[in-house]
């Protein structure tokens, strides 16, 4: 977990987490998940340990066994939340980048999209707070998608559909950053038609790849041979 136990909160004058005890990693997800639906219902200024503990039916110290402040549990708990959007273990294989990168997305109903809205602007208003949190709250929105990401893009790069020079490093965090500012700040959800619009209109003209003309469908397109593409004569239209 990041450093953010010098948070300012509920938690001032509280020793470190006790060291030595075993963790019960389904105690954790429990608190973890409970933490989401209090900020969903109350925002980042209305949650408490006690209002944590009581959704979990434990005791409050058994939290703080493991989290010294209410800012941690927060980030971890939308960590957890973003580490479960995207499975870094079973990536999607379509064949072509924009299959993969649009093979990510997993549609929501429209209740579970306005809690996790919910949920990120509670985010945004505990980093507003306190701005020490944006590098802790950054590593928990964004990296776990641009790890994904890059790895599709080092895929497509090993299949020569990129060339290598492609600057992956960067590439790969363009859209989970864009995303984490129009939740953040514009209050926006992520959905299939923003994602279709990064992916054909940024990620794949900056790997050198031409988006299909007239196709904006979620659909995977067709492989393009890098090779094959440089003989190509320029597009004139």
């Amino acid at each position: 977990m990041r450093n953010v136990a010098h948070h300012h909160d509920e938690t001032a004058g509280r020793g470190p987490a006790q060291p030595g005890r075993k963790r019960d990693p389904s105690l954790e997800a429990a608190f973890l998940d409970a933490t989401l639906d209090v900020l969903a219902d109350v925002g980042a200024a209305g949650l408490t340990m006690d209002l944590v503990a009581a959704r979990v039916g434990a005791g409050k110290a058994t939290i703080y066994r493991r989290w010294t402040s209410k800012a941690e549990l927060i980030i971890d708990a939308v960590a957890r939340m973003k580490r479960n959007q995207v499975d870094l273990d079973h990536l999607p294989d379509t064949g072509t980048l924009r299959g993969d990168l649009l093979g990510l997305f997993k549609p929501q109903s429209m209740k579970e999209s306005a809690r996790k809205l919910k949920i990120m602007t509670a985010l945004a208003s505990l980093l507003s707070q306190d701005p020490a949190l944006v590098e802790a709250a950054n590593s928990a929105v964004v990296e776990p998608w641009a790890k994904a990401n890059i790895a599709l893009m080092r895929r497509a790069v090993a299949r020569g559909e990129i060339p290598a020079s492609a600057d992956i490093d960067t590439l790969s965090q363009v859209i989970p950053s864009i995303a984490a500012y129009r939740s953040l700040v514009q209050r926006k959800p992520f959905d299939l038609a923003f994602l279709v619009s990064m992916v054909d209109g940024v990620i794949l003209p900056a790997l050198g790849v031409q988006p299909s003309s007239g196709d904006e469908s979620a659909s995977p397109r067709r492989p393009v041979n890098v090779k094959a593409r440089s003989k190509r004569k320029p597009n004139t239209r």
